[in-house]
């Protein structure tokens, strides 16, 4: 079962990142979801079922929350759901994991701020097109 998911919770635990032998950058962590419902018995707000989920994120945006998430923090994840079943030995279970295309903090509980990453090929453009600049102001007089 492969579905598009928004999921938002708590980051449960340290992101755990990854660069494979191929190169390719990973970051996995446990999220937890607390649905929250009325209790109008109560009169409150109460936390109902918590619902565990493995994120993975792979290249460009592991790398960037390998930077900016870590334990505690409320984010949002958009992503596709896998639920896949497992055995070992006696036990049984399922596993839901979501393969992120999008992760980014909650900012109903908070604020963030933004910084555009740069990636290695866009860090060689720029420092190539920086030399070709300056070597341009050298040779040319700047007009005022």
């Amino acid at each position: 079962m492969t579905e598009t998911i928004t999921v938002t919770g708590v980051v449960a635990t340290e992101p755990r990142h990854v660069v494979t032998s191929e190169g390719l950058p990973i970051t996995n962590f446990r999220l937890a979801s607390t649905q929250r419902r009325f209790d109008r018995n109560e009169q409150k707000w109460v936390d109902a079922d918590t619902n565990w989920y493995t994120v993975s994120s792979f290249r460009q945006l592991a790398a960037n929350v390998a930077a900016s998430v870590a334990k505690g923090e409320r984010v949002i994840v958009t992503g596709r759901l896998r639920v896949r079943d497992w055995a070992k030995d006696d036990r049984k279970g399922s596993s839901i994991d979501v393969e992120a295309e999008s992760i980014g903090h909650d900012l109903f509980w908070g604020t963030s701020t933004f910084a555009r990453s740069i990636s290695a090929v866009e860090q060689t453009t720029t420092e190539q097109s920086s030399e070709s600049t300056a070597a341009s102001q050298e040779s040319e007089p700047v007009p005022f």
